[in-house]
């Protein structure tokens, strides 16, 4: 059996119902084009993450919410479908579950709208309700679709607290410098770290190694830890006990979207459960070269063994 975290896992997140067309090649604008595929499926960064985490072996508790309506009913049926805890999230009257609206091209490439709708109901007063599963958290995970003034209010709750806090800020989002600062990691892709000040002077196209060195200027400064994910090259991570790469291998990508939810997902499990962070980035980047071979969110996680395989690790290395 794989090890147990100590505690839960705690997803503090935004939930929605994705729609998603498949298309030859994303529209130019004004253009009207016809695709060849379509598919309504769980999303939302904290849902799609908090399942990652699951299926990675994490126990884990989401809080979020959900509008009182059909896709509230089908996000709560096939978050209980994955075997994820679903008595954090609920429901609000007067907002509709938030929405993605994807575009998927032939590439593997994504564009996404997301609409919060009911995940704005996540206030920093529902921070300080949940304060004590907050508490009983071996990590606490949050993206960057909540309101800033949450993002922020669970930093410093979870700094008073002395739980690991781990930060997504995907899409960017002006949390303040304090509240990026308890960050163990702070995990952004290329963009997201330009946004917050990490490698704007990189050229584009720079390496590994390059990302690496930026990585670990921002120890301490930008964040405790900071983790960037550069797409199929795969992603650095940096903390005060070292910097490392950890490259993805080469995979023909069908679908893109939610892999990024995938590797933090993955990541956050790992970490609750003991791994360092460079063993966890490792198997993040597996998880996610996995995820882009499937198509759509959720459903195309990889089960914990099939990632521990395809990272070259094994269950040996983590502390229960």
């Amino acid at each position: 059996m794989p090890p147990r975290p100590p505690a839960p896992t705690v997803v503090f997140g935004s939930l929605n119902v994705d729609s998603t067309s498949y298309v030859a090649a994303f529209p130019a604008p004004g253009e009207t084009i016809l695709a060849h595929g379509f598919r309504v499926a769980l999303g939302g960064k904290g849902s799609n993450q908090a399942v990652a985490a699951h299926v990675a072996g994490a126990s884990v508790d989401l809080v979020a919410r959900v509008g009182a309506d059909a896709s509230g009913e089908f996000a709560l049926t096939t978050l209980a479908a994955f075997g994820v805890s679903t008595d954090a999230v609920m429901r609000v009257a007067d907002a509709p579950t938030g929405v993605a609206q994807i575009t998927v091209a032939d590439s593997g490439e994504n564009t996404v709208i997301v609409t919060g709708g009911a995940n704005l109901a996540l206030t920093p007063a529902v921070v300080d309700a949940e304060r004590a599963r907050l508490a009983g958290a071996a990590l606490v995970l949050t993206q960057g679709e909540l309101p800033v003034d949450t993002i922020e209010r669970l930093a410093a709750v979870t700094a008073e607290l002395g739980v690991r806090f781990v930060l997504n800020l995907a899409p960017p989002a002006p949390v303040a410098a304090a509240a990026l600062r308890h960050c163990d990691p702070l995990v952004l892709n290329e963009h997201e770290a330009r946004a917050v000040g990490i490698g704007t002077d990189a050229p584009m196209g720079a390496t590994l190694d390059e990302w690496r060195a930026i990585a670990a200027s921002a120890v301490g400064v930008v964040a405790r830890s900071v983790v960037v994910t550069l797409g199929a090259a795969g992603a650095v991570a940096a903390s005060a006990d070292g910097s490392w790469t950890a490259p993805a291998p080469r995979v023909t990508a069908v679908d893109t979207t939610g892999a990024g939810d995938g590797f933090t997902g993955t990541l956050a499990a790992f970490l609750a459960e003991g791994r360092p962070l460079d063993d966890a980035v490792r198997i993040a980047v597996a998880a996610g070269a996995l995820a882009v071979q499937a198509r759509g969110t959720v459903d195309s996680y990889s089960p914990r063994a099939a990632v521990l395989a395809a990272a070259g690790l094994g269950e040996q290395a983590a502390t229960s």
